[in-house]
């Protein structure tokens, strides 16, 4: 390059312009193409996975909200037995009829009260195990798509060791564990 906006290029410059302005050809073209489809299959396989460890964690949470309204009500369950143990007892020790019918209206009172709290927590319960059941699910999809996408990115490894060496084979391997890759991820998809 000379000083007043001169510009000459050199044979290289040229050969590099070339090839930038047609497409790529030969081995080393089709790798390329195959690297750049990998990397972005792999990136939405990826932000899946991603999706699937957040929803786990969310249905997680969810179990252990569920399975500590569930203590709760078994707790409150504990309070109302212990109050129809106590009617009981005065039942028992009781001498006037008139104090006796309070006594078993109470009871009867507890027991119904029970039953509802009873009803109540064993549905909670029944909620938490739903959700721990979702989030396994979930973990288990995670999972298929994290495998996915580690295939994924050791056939892009395999593609750079197959442009280094100029083997033929190892574009096989690159293919191969590819096409691997995308089977995970469609086992991820439909959820096997």
């Amino acid at each position: 390059m000379s000083g007043n906006g001169f510009h000459v290029h050199g044979p290289h410059d040229h050969e590099l312009e070339h090839a930038a302005q047609h497409e790529p050809k030969g081995m080393a073209g089709q790798l390329a193409v195959i690297t750049a489809v990998l990397a972005t299959v792999g990136a939405m396989f990826s932000y899946m996975g991603g999706a699937t460890q957040a929803n786990a964690a969310l249905y997680k949470n969810d179990a252990a909200i569920k399975k500590t309204e569930a203590s709760n009500q078994w707790n409150y369950y504990q309070a109302k037995s212990s109050k129809q143990s106590l009617a009981e007892l005065a039942l028992d020790l009781s001498s006037s009829e008139e104090q006796r019918a309070k006594y078993r209206d109470k009871i009867a009172r507890y027991d119904k009260e029970k039953n509802e709290i009873k009803e109540k927590a064993e549905a909670l319960e029944n909620d938490s195990t739903e959700f721990n059941h979702r989030s396994d699910e979930q973990m288990h999809q995670h999972h298929r798509w994290a495998q996915a996408t580690t295939a994924l990115q050791i056939s892009i490894a395999l593609a750079a060791i197959a442009l280094l060496t100029k083997r033929r084979w190892m574009k096989g391997a690159t293919l191969g564990v590819g096409a691997i890759g995308v089977l995970l991820g469609a086992l991820a998809w439909f959820h096997v």
